[in-house]
């Protein structure tokens, strides 16, 4: 499995569902939109031995009908990843760990939030990454704890799932949170193998640290 997929996929899930709500906006000009990126303290992924692939900007472009009117936007969206090496035995040396921050405008028009990510259960969008990745199957929910992210209360949802590695399945853990901070929404996800249990303290500890706006890792 690789966690750059994973990452890439996760981002892409929300970016697609993002991208569709905008078509109530009417005008002549492209509408442009962009988050702030978001990251992990520095110290805090180093400590936990997860290093960076860096902050992508993934930007998509629709175009609408409105009242007869085509209308081009433009929403750019950041995701900063962080991996951790993890030796599986049997595996071997295996990139798995997985840690991902991911930021999407929350899009207000006239007080009204458009984004539906705003409305989505940790059980929605941890749907959207297993409806677009085939290698995760078997979610269930586990169990939830709440945690302090960019000063909100957040609720982290724990879940188990199968994941397909060089072929072969292992079972995993994926933990989702989300907050809204600013103009934006958080999402942060994380992911290990089950029987290194241990590394629920570090992704749980990632999540608290997450910095929103964060300069873009390079």
């Amino acid at each position: 499995m690789s966690t750059k997929r994973f990452a890439t996929v996760a981002a892409l899930a929300l970016l697609v569902v993002t991208s569709g709500c905008l078509g109530v906006l009417t005008g002549e000009e492209a509408l442009k939109l962009s988050s702030e990126p978001a990251a992990a303290d520095a110290t805090v992924a180093a400590d936990a031995g997860y290093k960076t692939n860096g902050t992508q900007t993934l930007e998509v472009n629709r175009s609408f009908s409105v009242a007869g009117q085509e209308r081009k936007v433009v929403a750019s969206n950041h995701v900063t990843t962080y991996e951790k090496s993890l030796d599986l035995g049997l595996f071997g040396d295996v990139k798995l760990g997985v840690f991902s921050v991911i930021s999407t405008p929350a899009v207000e028009v006239a007080g009204e939030t458009l984004n539906p990510i705003g409305d989505y259960s940790n059980d929605q969008l941890v749907g959207l990454i297993q409806s677009r990745y085939q290698g995760l199957s078997d979610v269930e929910q586990v169990s939830s704890r709440n945690v302090q992210v960019l000063g909100e209360t957040a609720n982290v949802t724990k879940y188990s799932a199968t994941a397909r590695v060089k072929g072969q399945t292992l079972d995993v853990y994926v933990h989702v949170t989300k907050v809204r901070h600013n103009d934006d929404f958080i999402v942060a996800l994380g992911l290990y193998p089950q029987q290194l249990g241990d590394e629920e303290s570090n992704i749980l500890e990632l999540m608290r640290s997450v910095e929103h706006p964060a300069e873009a890792e390079g």
